[in-house]
Formats: C-alpha cells, structure tokens, sequence
C-alpha cells in the first residue's frame, strides 16, 4: 500500500471510471472497414485521444468534421454494455465535489451519455476534448482541469489508463496513477506513469478536507 497527498483529482473517463470498450470497438471497426483500414489498429490508435485526432491521422486529406461527426454520432447512440467499472461510484462519493474534475477526450455530449448511462454523476467540473485546442498526449486538458479546481497541475493526481493520456498527465506535472483496464503494464510505465493499479477499487480515500483543498489516498499497488 502506497499513501498519496494532493490537492486535486483529475480522472480520465472511458477506461477509468467507465467501461466503453465494447461500444469504442464497434463504432471504429465499423468506420475502419469503411474506409479500408485494420478494424484493431484503429481502435488502438483512438484509445485515449480525440476522434478528430485518429481521422487527420488516417485521412489527412478528408473532411474532418464531416468524418468526426459520423464517429460521434455513432458513439451518442451506441451505449449497448456502457457500465461503471468496478469501485468508480463508490470513490467519487468520497470525494469532495469540488476537489475532483474529469478531464476525457471525449466530446461533452458524448461524455455526459456515457456518464448517464453508465449511472454516475456529471462532476461539477467537466473538461472535455470541446474545451482544448490540443488534446492528449498534449499537456493542455490536464493543465486547465486542473485550473478549473483551482490549483496548479503539479497538485494534482491524474488517473488514465491510455498512454496518451499518461504522457498528457506527466507533461502538465502531475503525478499520474495508471489503470490496468486497456493496455500493458509496459505501455503505462514506457508513458511514464509513477504507479499502476487494477483500477477505482484499489483507492481509498484516507482523510480529506474540502477547505484546505487537500486528499490522502491509499493506493494498492
């Protein structure tokens, strides 16, 4: 067991508070296919990143909106196996409101679809891939959630399980805990994060204090 000390909580979403996968892989298979790329490639390479991201990437010549817009409806609309992952509930009601924020590459829409429909709260503060101009790994999301809790990225603890989304956290100067849910334990330490867990149900939260702006959490490593 491992004990942490920040100000603030800054979580990714798929992958850390809720279970996608299944709905991710069928909406990019689908899209992949039509456009002749390799189904699981594809889903590798938009795991943990803005969609328009992956299309300027494989289609450099397309229009991205147009694209980015069948994806997000796709996604909207697929919510077939959409769950909390295991403890996620449980430790966001022992956090205070104001000292955590989720901070995804997902649209706001599609963020507050999954949330409904995985049954957890839409957090008082929401950052999504509508909110930057640089998505993960660029440090931008993490540096300005973690400025809409009021304290600066170095104060922080990041939770992510895609290794975009590690190296975003690291970049802004933030510790970062890696889940166990997507990819390797290799692929988070190689992202550079400083421990790895199963997931949501290997925290706990020790003490906190909403008015000093301070969390203590154990962590099973």
């Amino acid at each position: 067991m491992v004990e942490v000390t920040c100000s603030g909580l800054l979580f990714d979403l798929d992958g850390v508070l809720v279970d996608s996968t299944p709905a991710v892989a069928r909406v990019w298979t689908k899209w992949a296919l039509a456009h002749g790329f390799d189904p699981e490639e594809t889903v590798r390479l938009a795991h943990g990143r803005p969609s328009l991201a992956t299309i300027r990437d494989l289609l450099p010549n397309a229009d991205f909106a147009a694209e980015n817009e069948v994806v997000l409806r796709g996604e909207i609309e697929d919510t077939a196996g959409v769950v909390p992952l295991p403890g996620a509930r449980e430790l966001l009601a022992s956090l205070p409101p104001d000292l955590w924020a989720i901070v995804t590459s997902c649209s706001r829409p599609l963020a507050e679809v999954r949330l409904n429909a995985a049954g957890l709260p839409i957090p008082r503060h929401l950052l999504t891939s509508d909110d930057v101009t640089n998505g993960k790994p660029a440090p931008e999301p993490y540096l300005k959630g973690a400025a809409l809790l009021g304290f600066p990225a170095s104060k922080c603890l990041v939770f992510e399980d895609a290794p975009a989304g590690v190296q975003a956290g690291k970049a802004a100067g933030a510790l970062v805990v890696a889940f166990r849910t997507t990819t390797t334990d290799g692929e988070l330490e190689t992202a550079g994060a400083d421990w790895i867990v199963r997931g949501c149900s290997s925290l706990s939260v020790v003490e906190s204090d909403n008015s000093s702006g301070s969390v203590r959490l154990s962590l099973k490593v």
